[in-house]
């Protein structure tokens, strides 16, 4: 098929039928299509959109268009679940998630991502931890499963390329906010990965990609009705992203959190209620709890008894890293050389938080990228972060700033408190969870 029919087609609004978007998919990864190609034909998807069908057929393609992977029932004793989150600004769901899952019986081959723009990646928080292999050979990924139950590498080469290359030229041509294009990109790395069951978590607020509810609840359905339809059981919590997650923002500094969140020594109550939310739904899709209840108190157990951290420690080591991580994690993880407290500067309840701004903060410090081929500093970014409704003294620190210099440490500072306002009135707590999708909420 022409290239510039297809195009044609998705321009002038019609409907791609599965074997046309199959000659697209194929032609990204044979090359048969070039690069302007492929962006007229994103730009043309972004304008006029695609169809359920469609993006099923879409998803489906990129799935097959490399390496699928399968875990047979006779030699992996468990269901293969995941979660992914659509982005936001110290979100380590993922850290904790994984071996919590694993330590309740699950397989959990979660493929994650880097961050770009305001976000950071699960990949980038990894990489602080010396000799962690976030590309592992399959042979190695399976060791690792087979040792810990869990592990959060990235997107090898064989997965969804087609995905891989579709990705690469809607970063540079502006077509990264389609929501049909955003639900293909996700679902096809994971169906590729062979998982049976998916638990989405799709942010909203000042500090995610879908700003407004009705941005996150189209993006929720979209995402569960596809994957429902590609036969991929998925559901979607639809969850505030109005400030940090957590009291960190960073990378090692993340680690950090995610390590004392999994040793009992402290657990950010928002942090902890979005990661026991998405364990029990990720635990009732797999069958290995009957109910919300039964599953938050497996959630609970494994956390309590150690079997989370256990797993995470199992993880780190079959991946390359120290086999004392999480006895030691300081020892092995950077630290910056530069650290600031954030004075509060006038008494009173923090109000609200520029999240997104905060975000872009990290970056400034080097802890996050411009573009693509940027280096990250994983020894910088924020930690000890206020939250919303907190009461602070003036003088009293908001956060501390993690630099790597005395420059850079006193831009952060006066950036931070910037993106925080406090005002005379305390507040209300807002809800965490705005809504709940499963795949009957999207017929």
């Amino acid at each position: 098929m022409l290239a510039q029919e297809l195009i044609r087609i998705k321009r002038d609004g019609g409907v791609l039928s599965p074997a046309q978007i199959e000659d697209f998919v194929s032609g990204l990864v044979d090359h048969r299509w070039s690069e302007g190609q492929a962006a007229a034909m994103a730009m043309a998807i972004f304008l006029r959109g695609l169809s359920a069908d469609e993006t099923v057929a879409l998803t489906r393609a990129m799935t097959f268009s490399g390496e699928v992977l399968a875990w047979p029932a006779a030699d992996w004793h468990g269901p293969v679940l995941d979660k992914h989150s659509t982005g936001g600004v110290g979100d380590k769901v993922s850290l904790m998630l994984a071996p919590i899952l694993a330590a309740c019986g699950a397989i959990v081959p979660m493929i994650s991502g880097r961050g770009l723009g305001h976000t950071g990646g699960t990949l980038d928080k990894f990489d602080a931890i010396p000799g962690y292999q976030t590309a592992p050979d399959l042979d190695t990924l399976r060791r690792a499963l087979r040792a810990a139950g869990c592990a959060i590498i990235g997107q090898t080469p064989q997965l969804a390329p087609a995905d891989r290359r579709l990705y690469a030229i809607r970063d540079v041509t502006a077509t990264v906010e389609s929501i049909p294009l955003i639900a293909a990109s996700i679902l096809s790395k994971k169906l590729a990965a062979g998982l049976q069951g998916l638990v989405m978590d799709v942010k909203c607020g000042n500090g995610a990609f879908a700003d407004t509810p009705e941005m996150a609840l189209a993006l929720a359905r979209s995402i569960v009705r596809v994957a429902c339809d590609a036969g991929l059981t998925t559901r979607a919590l639809v969850t505030d992203m109005n400030q940090v997650l957590g009291h960190a923002a960073g990378n090692a500094v993340e680690v950090q959190e995610a390590v004392a969140f999994l040793r009992g020594e402290h657990q950010a109550p928002r942090l902890h209620q979005v990661t026991r939310l998405l364990c029990a739904e990720a635990l009732q899709i797999g069958g290995l709890a009957a109910d919300e209840p039964a599953a938050l108190a497996r959630v609970d157990a494994v956390l309590a008894g150690g079997a989370a951290l256990e797993h995470f420690a199992k993880m780190v080591a079959a991946l390359g890293g120290p086999a004392d991580f999480c006895e030691r994690p300081a020892a092995y993880l950077p630290s910056a050389p530069v650290q600031r407290e954030v004075p509060a500067p006038r008494d009173g309840w923090v109000q609200t938080k520029a999240t997104r701004d905060i975000g872009l903060a990290v970056v400034e410090l080097g802890g996050g990228r411009r573009k693509a081929s940027d280096a990250i500093d994983h020894r910088v970014g924020f930690s000890a972060v206020v939250s919303i409704g907190q009461h602070v003294v003036r003088g009293e620190p908001l956060a501390r700033v993690h630099a790597a210099s005395g420059e850079a440490a006193a831009q952060a500072v006066a950036a931070l408190q910037r993106c925080i306002v406090i005002g005379d009135a305390a507040l209300a707590a807002t809800p965490l969870v705005l809504a709940r999708i499963t795949e009957e909420d999207t017929r």
